[in-house]
């Protein structure tokens, strides 16, 4: 009894259940960038969508009085925001990366400028966020109901996204068509598919994955908006996608892990420790340049990430 007393603990329940609840924004913008590498196209813009979701997320919160129009708002943003993204990764041919960093340096500056146009020089309003949710019978079981059963709705919404995610890539015609593109979108074209038009789905499921994540970051756990609000959640979903060799199951696996990384921090304020706070702040990026590096194991990326195609 001793040692179930010990997990139960204040300490564990809180870190883990803190663990699960920042887990879900990672995990759904990786869920969007799966899609997109599947399909040959490396969305380095995942950080900027999460963020400007975020600021749709926020100022239709605010203007409607509704947190749900709210995060789905997010979505609509990214999916803009994808649409634009894929113009110029596939049809403008520009390279990849180049396009993804400057969009998200555009969107910090964007989001910022928005932000100050519509709200003005008022204080910002906190917005009404999603309390957590208790499963019926499942909440009550001991450490684990309070894991991971009383979480706010946008959490369960982004396990089934996982679910969703698995079956569609694995399971379905179109999953079949967007992995084949992404492997040999030549093979692919002889085969009657139309790599482009496949192509710009994926990145447009990327950008509303991110877009949701940035919803997410808003009615669930901050309220607010601010400049600094997804704080690099955007590349450590980059990180999620390999560490989780591509696969929406393995992904929620790594997003726990990092998501672990992350609530260490908070939940080691519980108790007297000595460990400098810069270094807990700093695991999650330590597991992304890990996760990056290969050093977790070898992947096998899709045969065609990155590389533009031209129809001959």
């Amino acid at each position: 009894m001793s040692l179930w007393a010990d997990l139960d603990s204040a300490f564990v329940v809180t870190w883990l259940a803190a663990a699960v609840r920042l887990a879900g924004p990672v995990l759904l913008a990786s869920l969007g960038e799966i899609y997109a590498e599947r399909s040959g196209v490396l969305n380095i813009g995942i950080e900027g969508t999460v963020l400007m979701g975020a600021l749709s997320s926020y100022l239709v919160s605010v203007y409607s009085g509704s947190s749900v129009l709210g995060f789905f708002a997010g979505g609509i943003g990214g999916l803009l925001v994808g649409l634009f993204l894929a113009f110029f990764y596939l049809r403008a041919l520009a390279s990849q990366v180049v396009v993804g960093i400057v969009f998200n340096i555009l969107a910090a500056g964007l989001s910022t400028y928005i932000y100050s146009l519509v709200m003005g020089n008022s204080s910002s309003p906190t917005i009404t966020m999603f309390n957590s949710l208790s499963v019926p019978w499942l909440s009550s079981i001991p450490l684990i109901g309070r894991v991971f059963f009383h979480q706010p709705w946008p959490l369960y919404f982004t396990l089934v996204m996982v679910v969703v995610a698995q079956v569609v890539l694995f399971h379905t015609r179109f999953g079949l068509s967007l992995r084949a593109v992404g492997e040999n979108p030549r093979a692919a074209h002889a085969a009657g598919l139309n790599v482009q038009r496949i192509r710009t789905y994926g990145v447009m499921l990327s950008g509303l994955s991110a877009g949701l994540a940035g919803g997410y970051l808003v009615t669930a756990q901050i309220g607010l908006f601010r400049d600094n609000i997804v704080s690099g959640e955007g590349f450590i979903a980059l990180a999620i996608v390999i560490f989780g060799r591509w696969s929406p199951v393995k992904a929620l696996l790594a997003a726990f892990i990092f998501g672990a990384a992350d609530a260490l921090q908070l939940s080691l304020q519980l108790v007297n420790n000595h460990i400098p706070a810069q270094l807990l702040l700093a695991l999650p990026y330590l597991l992304t340049i890990l996760a990056m590096s290969g050093l977790v194991g070898k992947t096998v990326q899709p045969g065609a990430l990155t590389q533009p195609y031209r129809k001959e």
